[in-house]
């Protein structure tokens, strides 16, 4: 008896019977992708915070000696922007970016 109470079932077989959500390698995938995309969303919505400082601070009177720095980091933070969103295929979350921050040009062209 006791070999027919631990008898063990196939690993597809098991999977096919246990209804948890990583049953289907696809699902997981995809679900595994969303966390990724998520993260990079994150990470992408910081870059544009520290490139919404750069431009306030290009602005401030007290920051006047070192505008050109300033410039220079904003422009390269405009480039790692650009990459970010082509290296990961983010091209819609900038558009609704767009359409969220009005009056504010994402591209590099205010200065």
């Amino acid at each position: 008896m006791r070999e027919g109470k631990y008898e063990h079932r196939g690993h597809k077989e098991h999977r096919e019977n246990c209804g948890h959500p990583h049953d289907d390698g696809k699902r997981n995938f995809q679900s595994a992708q969303t966390f990724r995309r998520g993260r990079a969303i994150a990470f992408l919505d910081r870059l544009h915070v520290k490139r919404s400082t750069l431009l306030q601070q290009l602005d401030q009177p007290e920051f006047e000696a070192i505008r050109q720095v300033i410039s220079g980091e904003l422009k390269a933070t405009d480039g790692i922007i650009q990459e970010f969103i082509q290296a990961f295929e983010l091209r819609e979350v900038l558009a609704e970016q767009e359409n969220t921050t009005e009056g504010v040009d994402i591209n590099h062209d205010n200065h």
